[in-house]
């Protein structure tokens, strides 16, 4: 089973299988193991388990979460009770030991621990009784226990799990100052859900909070979602106002419609974006989902929390034509670069490799190299019809640089002179430092495995580890492009919104 998960993380990457198809067939195996074993304790079996996962290390955050979904499946049909009582205590033990340091598990597997087994306070306490655990001398009950615990993951500003664990075991702690600080923080998925908890006046609050910092979009989404209309009569009708006069005043023509979208992404309005694609069938704009907050605790991002379903290394004609019908029906995508570095003073630069470009379920990785060498006149017709689309946005981080290196390495295509519809992320957010990595982390919750930097892209072929990296830069670009219109504004900013601009013929 565990060649299995390492299996279903790695082949994905060749195209030969969706990881969450196979995702999901192996969570059907464990619950048929489950439900034909009942009798001997599965749930309790499981608890047990996972004092021995870590051993595993490369598999085990997976498998972990392979395990804990299946169990939840399991455990909905409640066939034995006396199993799953001995299951909980064991699994409130467990919760103790992790937050204790003496079991490592990572966040996201402690809050799934805590939820699948419905672990609750009452559960910890007698787990604290039993003679044979050492009491906590700072802690006398599970309240005081969780609490300080929650108390070090606000300092390590892990937000979402303290916000995760405080509403599972119902503790209201000083709810104002908590959210404010999460918003100071900008975490704002954590705060939204502390408030929701809270009940109406932290909603209010963190409504009144998002206005004053001009992000009106996520402000109204809090009244339209927890029905606040009356508190904010004016911000409601007026943001929904707006996007129906646009929508009139384009009357249907389909060109200004396409716009409009394009307008309503920009600004985060997602809802917008699919009401628009459903009533005047508009294909092909971003449909995805936002990575699990649960799954984005993992040190480093990877292509199946992203929902990423196939990688293609694209290298001959056949397979250049089929990528480019494919992309030209997207009206988003990502784009990144990869080429050796250099590092001798005065030396040479090396030529691109490798372009990557993603959609929101796949990830095309064109080998420039050999393409060029073999069908340069269909390389560039290909391409130009993806990078010179006025209709499909093209996202890039700090593509300047990469648009440079294009043309000094190609410098007879017609397709890397100019770009038409190119954003590029770094100009809209303005981050300091960390590049796209610390970018990916400040948004997302996680970043990107930086070892891929010093790789030698033009070797072939490229290893699993290389085609992952790679697809990776492209691919979150989509998903950093879903949090624009939540984003704090950049610095010197004059109307207190970030200004984000097509560029053409660059």
């Amino acid at each position: 089973m565990l060649m299995s998960v390492k299996d279903e993380k790695c082949t994905h990457l060749t195209g030969t299988c969706k990881a969450s198809a196979k995702f999901r067939a192996l969570q059907q195996q464990l619950y048929l193991v489950f439900l034909n074993n009942s009798q001997a304790g599965p749930a309790t079996l499981m608890a047990h388990c996972f004092y021995i996962l870590p051993i595993f290390e490369t598999y085990c955050d997976g498998f972990c979460h392979l395990v804990l979904s299946a169990l939840r499946r399991f455990l909905k049909i409640g066939n034995n009770g006396e199993d799953v009582l001995k299951a909980k205590v064991c699994a409130a033990k467990l919760f103790l030991d992790i937050i204790g340091g003496s079991l490592t598990h990572e966040e996201g597997v402690q809050i799934k621990i805590v939820q699948v087994f419905d672990v609750n306070l009452s559960d910890i306490d007698k787990v604290m009784c039993d003679l044979s655990v050492k009491r906590n001398p700072k802690a006398d009950t599970a309240k005081e226990v969780v609490e300080q615990y929650v108390s070090k993951l606000i300092e390590l500003q892990s937000y979402m799990t303290a916000v995760d664990l405080l509403t599972h075991f119902s503790i209201r702690q000083s709810g104002e100052s908590f959210l404010l600080q999460m918003m100071e923080c900008k975490q704002w998925k954590a705060a939204e859900k502390w408030a929701t908890y809270m009940g109406k006046p932290m909603l209010c609050l963190l409504v009144q909070e998002y206005v004053g910092q001009k992000l009106l979009k996520p402000a109204y989404d809090v009244i339209k979602k927890n029905n606040l209309r009356q508190e904010f009569p004016e911000l409601y009708h007026q943001e929904k106002g707006v996007w129906e006069i646009a929508e009139a005043r384009a009357n249907g023509d389909r060109q200004l419609l396409e716009y409009l979208v394009y307008l309503a992404m920009e600004a985060g309005y997602f809802e917008k974006v699919e009401e628009l694609c459903d009533r005047y069938s508009l294909k092909g704009f971003l449909n995805f989902k936002e990575p699990e907050p649960s799954l984005l605790h993992n040190r480093h991002l990877n292509l199946q929390q992203l929902f990423i379903e196939d990688v293609f290394w694209v290298d001959e004609v056949d397979s250049l034509r089929d990528a480019i019908c494919y992309l030209e029906e997207c009206k988003v995508v990502g784009i990144d670069c990869e080429w050796k570095p250099n590092y001798e003073k005065g030396g040479k630069s090396s030529k691109v490799s490798i372009m990557q470009i993603a959609s929101e379920k796949k990830v095309y990785i064109f080998d420039l190299i050999k393409l060029y060498e073999d069908v340069p006149s269909v390389l560039d017709e290909c391409l130009a019809r993806i990078l010179h689309s006025p209709s499909i946005l093209k996202l890039g981080y700090n593509f300047q640089c990469d648009v440079k290196q294009l043309a000094h390495s190609y410098g007879e295509l017609k397709c890397f002179k100019h770009f038409d519809m190119l954003l590029d992320i770094q100009n809209v957010f303005k981050e300091p430092r960390g590049g796209l990595s610390g970018l990916a982390e400040k948004i997302l919750g996680t970043g990107l495995n930086k070892t891929r930097r010093n790789s030698n892209w033009e070797q072939r072929p490229l290893s699993h580890y290389q085609l992952e990296y790679a697809a990776l830069d492209a691919a979150v670009l989509l998903h950093i492009f879903l949090h624009v219109g939540n984003h704090s504004q950049p610095a010197g900013a004059p109307d207190g919104h970030a200004k984000i601009e097509w560029k053409s013929h660059i």
